[in-house]
This record gives structure tokens, C-alpha cells and sequence, in this order.
């Protein structure tokens, strides 16, 4: 069966059913029209988080390696001393705000228009 959106209702709905034994597992998914498997994945989320729909949590992707006060104070280093090159920003980096990154990740992180 392919993929498709399963309205937050109808999951609700025959979660309240089963947890109430007003009808079968059989009665319910074909009520409802999704498969027993994808039934019991619904359960289990229900047991797990008290929700039937899967809540992403923070951001997507990798985490970043640089907050923005760091971003902010290589900004202030470039501002201050623009004929500096990258791998003594990496130094002042690891001196003073005690942070191992490679020097492309601060030429991609703070390739942006100075303040």
C-alpha cells in the first residue's frame, strides 16, 4: 500500500475505539482504512508520547558547530582586523572561546555581509 496522510482524527478515533473495546482490531482498520500494522505503530506512538502523530523536535539537518555568539565574535574579529586570514581567526576561535572547528567551517558560517 503506498504512502498517504492519515488524518489526526481518524488516528485518534481508533485509538479511542480499541482503548474503549467498542469494537475489534479487524472492525476498526476497516473502518478507518489503514492496516493493522500501521494500527499498531499508531498504538505504540500513542503508548510512548500520549500523541498519535510523530512531533519533530529542533531543527533539521546536523547540529551546528558555531552558536551565534560565536559567529558573532569571529564578525567582530573580521570587522576589527579585516587583514587577518582564516586560519588565525581559527586560532583566536580555539584561544579564547575554546572551540576545535576547521577553518572552512568559519569561512562557510560567516560568509555573510559584515555589520
Amino acid at each position: 500500500m503506498p504512502y498517504r496522510k492519515i488524518s489526526y482524527d481518524v488516528k485518534l478515533a481508533a485509538v479511542n475505539l480499541y482503548e474503549r473495546n467498542l469494537l475489534t482490531i479487524r472492525q476498526i482498520v476497516g473502518c478507518v482504512g489503514f492496516t493493522e500494522r500501521t494500527f499498531w505503530r499508531i498504538m505504540k506512538l500513542w503508548r510512548e508520547t500520549g500523541d498519535v502523530v510523530r512531533r519533530n523536535t529542533g531543527l533539521p539537518g546536523r547540529p551546528r558547530s558555531l552558536h551565534f555568539e560565536d559567529i558573532n565574535y569571529l564578525l567582530h574579529l573580521v570587522n576589527h582586523r579585516p587583514d587577518w586570514f582564516l586560519d588565525e581567526l581559527l586560532g583566536m576561535l580555539q584561544t579564547n572561546r575554546f572551540i576545535s572547528i576547521h577553518f572552512t567551517t568559519i569561512h562557510r558560517d560567516t560568509n555573510c555581509p559584515r555589520m
